[in-house]
């Protein structure tokens, strides 16, 4: 829940890892990350981003809520204590850029990248999708497959690295026609078929 200028200069920070304000520009510390929730319900005094700037984030997650037995446990840790106070350092900022520099040196062969477009590019041609994948999505799923590869401890990225990936890098990304969307598909359908 921000303003139009919160948003904006959030924004500016994903793009181009620096921030703008009152004509002062300032660059951001590395790694800086922007994390997002919407809350679906009561948007006043908010605005919605267009589809062009939800591009702008990778992924896009639903958590829903938790199990009751994770609830149960959430209560259970808080009674004496507040158990933010246990939070401690797993890793560095420079191992974090470490990891995201080696990123760029895994490989995806031109099967597996030939691939990765043609499911994005299918997304385009969907009598349901108004608006696909766009090249900012591709270029998304690459990276995000690349990190999944990277997870499972590979040096390059299988096609099955972009399936598991795929659904939540791009449903945020493709916009379905109204018809579609009056009949109940979903975003996530049309990736699934």
């Amino acid at each position: 829940r921000t303003s139009s200028k919160t948003q904006s200069a959030l924004l500016e920070i994903m793009e181009e890892g620096r921030v703008t304000v009152d004509g002062v520009t300032r660059e951001m510390p590395r790694p800086f990350t922007v994390i997002a929730t919407e809350y679906p319900i009561g948007y006043v005094g908010t605005q919605m981003l267009p589809e062009s700037q939800l591009d702008r984030f990778m992924v896009c997650l639903s958590i829903g809520y938790p199990s009751r037995e994770t609830q149960m446990q959430v209560i259970r840790a808080s009674r004496y204590h507040n158990p933010l106070d246990d939070v401690r350092e797993v890793c560095t900022a420079e191992s974090i850029q470490e990891v995201q520099g080696y990123l760029s040196s895994v490989y995806i062969e031109d099967s597996v990248l030939d691939y990765l477009i043609h499911i994005c590019e299918e997304t385009r041609e969907d009598h349901n999708v108004e608006q696909g994948v766009s090249p900012r999505g591709v270029l998304a799923l690459s990276k995000m497959a690349k990190a999944h590869a990277v997870l499972e401890s590979r040096e390059y990225v299988t096609p099955e690295d972009v399936q598991s990936v795929y659904i939540d890098v791009c449903a945020h990304r493709i916009q379905l026609r109204s018809v579609a969307r009056i009949e109940g598909v979903t975003a996530r359908q049309v990736l699934k078929k």
